[in-house]
């Protein structure tokens, strides 16, 4: 009978019929030792320190003559003798025994494909699988046999690259590649080679491209905001592109300094929500080839593949290990049914504030999509590069201790109530103490007072005035920043200045076209300049993009649809608030609208609770709504409703 050692995958012996044999774990660990060795033999002493490293010699060299003795009687049951051992040596037969060891080097002689998809079916397994051997001997020698696997790939690889001929040769490259990149993540050789076989050098022409766009259009948005204040701008510093020579990496998961220079981005396999299994494997290599589309870039470390599946499967662990690792930004994906379609949603999370900040829906129907899949890659991998450079060009040079406290500032804006508006605002004047030019602090610092002037209802022009000018600040500060466009549009909607609010936001949106608040605000500032039937659309995006959203969002869409006399509807997205104490204006003049005076009146005590001042002429005085009639329809309302 002839026996195979099998390594990859599980460790065993497998008999003639492709059946198991049982044997000692120890004894296979024997076995594939002897194999590697020059003369298939080695001293008792080097074997018990291989399997039991730094036990006591006596102790280990008696456990090893009993192991030698059952394989022996086992080999004896079997008809065999492959394991032999005469005085201090023991010895292994290797004609009577094959195994799927990876041994030889190869050389352009004998690389071929053949071999190749040998070894890429080897090597999709792990080398020895599960077994229970912790000796560092073993450890090192373990190190040794899968950098030698891996040399093996790589030689045959480059060797054979600009050989394939035909469609099946050339994803046979691409499975060997993407096996070689989850091993050598760090060396710039396998990216190099990586690049030329996915052909990936079209990202970085790609990438110039975007920039020198979105560079174009951030100069626009400067110009119109320029002239309409008389004020002068910083010019926009270009957009660092990567060069050919540097490429993003995958980071190995050793805990280190948190101040670390280039963010960290995991990409999560998807998670299959639709009917149709066979949208899950397209979805997973979609995946994959994104993950390869980030070797054409410089700005970010990517963690290692397998890491991202092991932790994909472990929500209950995801959060620990992200801030174990400092992780900044995460990839989700997921599979659905709308309608009839099957559809890939990715949406990329800053982790640090956790914010949605691209979000995108890729139809799996597609017949096409196989063929086109790398297309659709480029373009994820390109945006999502994009928007971490945005948001890490604001962190640049920034005092750590800084951007701690803006960050405990940024957890207070996410309830508002006034209490949290001034807690936030007392961690943004912190961090602007240690560093004045930090725009997201001069952003989020105007917010906090535009946020109190619609919260306090007293019309207060100094508030706005304050936002305005930490907004404008922040602009100056950052020209490309999406955030001090849409504070900046914030405080100059709310004084009714409509023109220039929509102008600010459209250039916010230019900035960060997924960027899901700044889309909501554009929604409010839309629904201000009594345009509701768009801001609905904007902030039904808005949703889409931000799921979880916060009590904003819902708001707005109340708002838009109160303006439309759709005040069911309003209703029901107030409903969806977490606080919607908030919106009880709003509700007691739908409810009142609606004919329901009982259930209006309650808001309206719950509200005067609060506001035992407020005047509903006086109000809406200072509401900016650009057309009469909408100030008209929310007049009506809460006159109705008891103000």
């Amino acid at each position: 009978m002839a026996f195979v050692l099998n390594t990859f995958g599980r460790l065993q012996l497998v008999g003639g019929e492709g059946s198991l044999v049982a044997f000692p774990e120890k004894g296979l660990l024997l076995l594939v030792y002897l194999l590697t060795t020059g003369e298939a033999s080695a001293d008792r002493t080097t074997l018990a320190r291989f399997l039991w490293g730094d036990a006591d010699r006596d102790v280990a060299l008696s456990t090893l003559r009993k192991l030698i003795s059952r394989i022996k009687a086992r080999q004896a049951e079997l008809g065999i003798n492959i394991l032999s051992s005469q005085g201090n040596m023991v010895s292994l037969d290797r004609g009577s025994l094959s195994s799927d060891l990876l041994l030889s080097e190869t050389d352009e002689a004998v690389a071929s494909f053949p071999l190749l998809k040998h070894l890429v079916k080897l090597l999709n397994q792990p080398f020895l699988g599960p077994v229970h051997c912790h000796s560092r001997e073993f450890q090192q020698w373990l190190a040794e046999r899968e950098k030698c696997h891996i040399d093996l790939l790589a030689n045959t690889l480059k060797t054979i690259s600009r050989r394939a001929q035909s469609r099946t040769e050339s994803e046979l490259l691409r499975k060997a590649a993407i096996i070689l990149f989850r091993t050598e993540p760090k060396d710039p050789d396998t990216l190099q080679l990586l690049i030329e076989i996915f052909k990936a050098e079209e990202e970085v022409e790609s990438l110039r491209n975007h920039f020198e766009q979105r560079r174009i259009s951030i100069s626009r948005g400067i110009a119109v905001r320029g002239a309409s204040d008389g004020a002068d701008t910083k010019p926009v510093r270009p957009a660092l592109v990567p060069s050919r020579e540097k490429h993003a990496t995958a980071v190995s998961l050793e805990p280190e300094d948190v101040s670390i220079a280039i963010p960290r981005l995991v990409l999560l396999p998807p998670r299959n929500q639709s009917i149709h299994p066979q949208a899950g494997f397209l979805a997973a290599s979609l995946v994959e080839d994104i993950t390869i589309g980030f070797c054409a870039f410089n700005s970010l470390q990517v963690i290692a593949p397998y890491s991202a599946v092991q932790i994909g499967h472990h929500m209950e662990t995801q959060k620990a290990f992200f801030e174990r690792h400092h992780v900044n930004y995460i990839l989700d994906t997921r599979i659905s049914n709308a309608g009839d379609d099957v559809t890939l949603f990715a949406q990329l999370i800053f982790f640090d504030q956790n914010q949605i900040v691209w979000a995108e829906r890729f139809s799996l129907d597609h017949r096409d999509l196989v063929k086109d899949r790398r297309t659709v890659s480029r373009r994820i991998a390109l945006s999502i590069s994009s928007e971490i450079e945005r948001h890490e060009a604001l962190r640049e040079d920034l005092n750590p201790a800084a951007y701690h406290r803006y960050l405990v500032g940024r957890r207070h804006l996410a309830r508002l109530t006034l209490p949290n508006l001034r807690r936030a605002r007392k961690e943004m004047k912190a961090a602007l103490g240690l560093s004045p030019d930090f725009a997201p602090a001069l952003s989020s610092m105007a917010r906090t007072y535009s946020k109190e002037w619609l919260l306090t209802a007293r019309g207060d022009i100094d508030l706005l005035k304050t936002a305005e000018t930490l907004a404008k600040q922040a602009t100056e500060t950052r020209p490309d920043f999406a955030d001090g466009y849409r504070e900046f549009g914030v405080a100059k909607l709310l004084q009714g200045a409509f023109d220039e609010s929509a102008e600010a936001m459209e250039v916010a949106e230019s900035l960060a076209p997924h960027y899901a608040d700044v889309i909501a605000d554009y929604a409010d500032t839309l629904v201000h300049c009594s345009l509701p039937a768009i801001a609905l659309r904007k902030i039904e995006r808005a949703i889409e993009l931000n799921p979880l959203s916060p009590d904003t969002y819902f708001w707005t869409a109340a708002g838009a649809n109160y303006a439309l006399g759709e005040f069911e509807a309003s209703l029901d997205y107030i409903g969806q608030m977490a606080d919607a104490s908030l919106a009880d204006r709003l509700s007691a003049a739908s409810w009142a609208m609606l004919g329901h005076q009982d259930k209006a009146r309650i808001f309206v005590r719950r509200f005067r609770e609060v506001n035992p001042d407020f005047d509903v002429d006086k109000w809406l005085s200072a509401v900016p709504s650009k057309e009469q009639w909408h100030k008209d329809l929310y007049r009506e309302g809460l006159k109705k409703a008891g103000f």
